[in-house]
């Protein structure tokens, strides 16, 4: 079911790969109503419109506004976006209705590697994750997003049939409206193996499969910087055991670039007493501040840090571990965290 529902955005995206956009436009254009496949700018926004039948009918509105609507259909994917795609912030708001299998979703494609990507923010009866490989989680937007990757064998693509990657972030709080910091994903799924290559398009797509439904969306760029924009090593760096005593050990992975890191942090239960939940505490080195996370929830973002286990890792036998890892800023100290402490205890 997970692999015809994503056959939309495939076959949107072999259409797309026609079409080349500037942003701009010089003045505002009348609105347009779209009824078959086609791909090109309205407003200054790149759009895509694909279905392989049934009714579908887009509306394409002031600048990054968009409404569809349809009935009857097998598989449709329409949105509007950009053409390349970046690591920039998304805003988006209006409405989405799905009576069935559907979903909203920041969508693109890179090249180089050949990846296609979903950061999906709502969906209808189906999760469209369902069966694929879960690798993680990052948090950031109000939410928790749960990270998978799944795998196409010679399936239509932006270059034609190829067997690539799709990488997932899946909202856990379902939404229609607010902010996508698009470089928070990336860089998780970075951290993570998933690497993306040269963007081709990207846009804040709905998509139906044997439903009916509607949406009315606005998109735009969102202000503020991307943190891709420093430059990032493409390997971990070496894993540093911390200081103390007790049954655990902490080792930290940390990239640091000229105003942002990562860091890995592996947790291990050295003990010889299962962990059932855990609290792990920290201290940021002064001038950091935590900006999204992964497979823990942070709080504060800055100074003694707290991170607590998710739903899925709570759990660590003796012997085992498990990672988590965080983004932050800096002001000119990328050092490692320090002074761990893992439920009161304090860490080697």
């Amino acid at each position: 079911m997970r692999a015809r529902l994503l056959v939309g955005g495939v076959c949107a995206a072999a259409l797309a790969v026609t079409s080349v956009v500037l942003a701009g436009t010089a003045h505002a254009e009348a609105d347009r109503t779209v009824t078959s496949n086609t791909t090109g700018t309205h407003n200054g926004y790149f759009f895509s419109y694909w279905k392989d039948n049934g009714n579908v009918t887009m509306n394409l509105g002031a600048g990054g506004s968009y409404s569809v609507q349809w009935s009857n259909i097998n598989n449709t994917v329409v949105g509007k976006g950009w053409k390349p795609g970046s690591s920039h912030t998304v805003n988006y708001s209006g409405t989405f209705n799905v009576n069935g299998n559907g979903y909203l979703a920041l969508y693109g494609w890179t090249t180089n590697p050949l990846i296609e990507y979903y950061i999906v923010e709502n969906f209808g009866s189906y999760n469209p994750s369902t069966g694929a490989q879960r690798l993680g989680s990052v948090t950031t937007d109000g939410s928790t997003y749960d990270i998978y990757r799944t795998q196409r064998v010679n399936q239509p693509s932006i270059i034609g049939t190829a067997t690539f990657y799709q990488y997932w972030s899946v909202r856990q709080q379902k939404r229609t409206g607010g902010t996508i910091t698009t470089a928070n994903h990336f860089n998780a799924w970075a951290s993570l193996g998933l690497n993306l290559g040269s963007h081709d398009y990207q846009i804040l797509a709905t998509e139906g499969y044997q439903s009916s439904g509607s949406s009315s969306i606005t998109v735009s760029e969102g202000g503020g910087p991307t943190v891709t924009s420093s430059p990032r090593p493409s390997s971990p760096g070496p894993s540093t055991p911390t200081g103390g005593t007790g049954t655990c050990q902490v080792t930290n992975a940390v990239n640091a670039w000229n105003n942002g890191l990562t860091d890995n942090i592996t947790i291990t239960n050295t003990g010889t007493a299962p962990i059932n939940g855990w609290s792990l505490k920290f201290n940021l080195a002064s001038g950091q501040n935590i900006t999204s996370g992964w497979s823990a929830t942070y709080a504060p973002t800055s100074g003694q840090v707290t991170a607590t286990n998710v739903s899925y890792n709570a759990a660590i036998p003796p012997g085992g571990s498990t990672t988590i890892g965080f983004q932050a800023t800096h002001t000119g100290n990328g050092a490692a965290p320090s002074g761990f402490t893992l439920n009161g205890t304090a860490c080697r």
